[in-house]
């Protein structure tokens, strides 16, 4: 396989799966690197994998090419698994990364540092065409801080600290965070099966 199709309009995310590939010699191109007008998926799952499939499966059946897609979010512990499947639009339509996190530093303004565990979870599902839909799980550990710091990465980056370190993934460079992070997790279990694609 020398090219995939990531199903995403997320610049900042097509660029990491891109920096993620390029390790393997494949070149990945996202929804934002072709021409032909496609349908918005809409993410009626109540799963990470619900919601990848349904990107991946969608795209794969009206290109007919090999698709990959991700459902990815944040899991915070002390607001029982929220934002997890709605991270991206936590805080409401549109999507807004800052008041997200403003919601997020809100809700846990009187948690204690011990409590604010969570975890970056990424889904991936690979859709090739007459074949079963393939996933993969990757996971970051980490806790939330209690102020945005950093101005690398997106979404969420700005207050997660992950586990080992004292700097937010916004103040990892990007190669730091894709040595660690819930997508590169998810990449690397995809390692043996991204080899065999020849």
């Amino acid at each position: 396989m020398k090219e995939i199709l990531i199903a995403t309009r997320n610049a900042g995310k097509a660029e990491e799966f891109k920096t993620l590939f390029d390790r393997y010699g494949i070149k990945a191109v996202s929804l934002l690197d072709i021409e032909e007008e496609l349908p918005d998926i809409e993410e009626t799952g109540s799963t990470f994998e619900e919601n990848a499939a349904l990107k991946s499966e969608g795209i794969c059946k009206i290109l007919n090419i090999p698709v990959m897609a991700d459902d990815s979010g944040l899991i915070i512990d002390a607001l029982d698994g929220r934002p997890g499947i709605y991270s991206a639009r936590y805080a409401g339509e549109p999507k807004d990364d800052k008041k997200n996190i403003h919601k997020v530093l809100q809700e846990l303004v009187n948690v204690p540092e011990e409590e604010r565990t969570a975890r970056f979870v990424c889904v991936l599902s690979v859709s090739i065409p007459g074949k079963p839909t393939l996933y993969k799980k990757g996971i970051c550990e980490g806790t939330i801080g209690t102020e945005e710091i950093g101005n690398h990465g997106f979404g969420y980056d700005p207050i997660f600290i992950p586990n080992g370190y004292k700097q937010t993934m916004a103040e990892l460079t990007p190669d730091e965070k894709n040595k660690i992070s819930h997508r590169s997790n998810a990449i690397s279990q995809l390692e043996d099966w991204i080899k065999n694609q020849g």
